[in-house]
């Protein structure tokens, strides 16, 4: 029989977990390999092996991100009405981020500023998180004219409204109570989801605004 692994998957999940608490009661400047360690009842040894350094652990924290926000929107039944369920996606990516802020500053927003070797982990699980939201938008391209709108730029529409919308709102910029940000994100994403549908380009509107730049008075 070989040897058991002395730090495992179990033992990643719960530093990742300690890592993250940390984070979000002092700041990523309090976090420290040692602080972790002892929060999980394990050794520096055990963070060391499992993600190298405190840089490791932060790019861990950063791929947990996408991990965490691909997985609750992969869950999410899928319906007959594909422009619904779109919206409980970007419902979804509401409650990732405010249930887990420090992984939303981290991950998503990048506000730790790894060096670009570091995001090698994060970056496979952004595109695996993208993956998902791309299908269900595939859905919406199958079920309803979209024009000559690509799934990829709607999902980078789809993603900034959600990621602005998220920052707003942790940072308490709309002072509106929570039943209310919920509809606005409602209308919004559903804007944005009709807007697609719109026979209008990108192309026409920037003919457009060309021509009345561009005209003479």
């Amino acid at each position: 029989m070989g040897r058991p692994k002395e730090h495992d998957a179990q033992t990643a999940t719960a530093l990742l977990e300690a890592a993250e608490r940390a984070i979000e009661d002092q700041g990523i400047d309090s976090l420290s390999v040692r602080g972790v360690a002892a929060d999980v009842g394990t050794s520096t040894r055990a963070v060391y092996s499992l993600f190298g350094s405190k840089e490791g652990l932060v790019a861990a924290l950063a791929a947990r991100a996408f991990d965490v926000l691909g997985s609750a929107v992969a869950r999410l039944p899928r319906t007959d009405d594909p422009t619904a369920d779109l919206v409980q996606a970007g419902l979804t990516f509401r409650r990732f981020a405010i249930d887990h802020p420090s992984l939303f500053a981290i991950g998503v927003q990048r506000t730790e500023g790894l060096p670009d070797e570091s995001w090698n982990s994060p970056n496979a699980a952004r595109i695996a998180a993208l993956s998902v939201l791309e299908d269900r938008l595939a859905r919406l391209r199958s079920a309803r004219p979209l024009g000559e709108r690509n799934v990829r730029s709607m999902a980078i529409h789809f993603h900034a409204y959600c990621e602005g919308m998220a920052a707003l709102e942790i940072r308490r910029g709309v002072p509106m109570d929570n039943a209310t940000m919920e509809r606005l994100w409602v209308d919004g994403l559903t804007a944005i989801l009709h807007g697609f549908q719109t026979s209008t380009t990108s192309d026409t509107i920037l003919a457009a605004v060309a021509g009345d730049t561009l005209a003479p008075d």
